[in-house]
């Protein structure tokens, strides 16, 4: 049995923190997860792409238009409150690195564990609303690539 992980150092592009390591099997797990989640995605391509021909393609359109707005819907304002509150808490005791908002999960080591608390259902709600735009639009454009190449 292991014992609790280890303190590591984490070098970010804006400097480097001291932190826990998230997973003591990290260097066995990272390829492995990156593989799953390429295989992943190529399987729910495919599946997709069966649902859109056992489902009809006009339904499937509509179907992906939907979620696509679910996404949209739930995503922009959470992704947009995640930012304003990563900005307002760090600036308020650091200078925020120019272009922070292109990476702004870089920047995850630097909060407290409250902060951390307070803002991850921001942060997964707007990664659930990506999501679900993306599988919309993978939908909706495989239900209309059926309707063009079927007539």
């Amino acid at each position: 049995m292991r014992g609790p992980p280890a303190l590591v150092t984490c070098r970010l592009a804006y400097g480097t923190v001291e932190m826990l390591s998230p997973c003591p099997f990290s260097d066995i797990l990272a390829p492995m997860l990156e593989l799953l989640i390429v295989l992943g995605s190529l399987v729910l391509i495919g599946l997709t792409g069966l649902l859109t021909v056992v489902v009809t393609p006009p339904l499937m359109v509509e179907f992906g238009i939907w979620v696509l707005a679910a996404g949209l819907l739930m995503g922009i304002p959470a992704g947009w409150w995640y930012h304003v509150m990563l900005y307002r808490t760090l600036a308020a005791r650091m200078p925020v690195p120019p272009q922070w908002w292109r990476r702004p999960v870089d920047l995850h080591p630097l909060l407290t564990a409250s902060e951390y608390r307070r803002m991850r259902p921001w942060f997964v709600a707007g990664a659930v609303g990506f999501v679900l735009c993306v599988l919309g639009g993978t939908a909706a454009i495989a239900g209309m690539l059926v309707l063009r190449f079927s007539s």
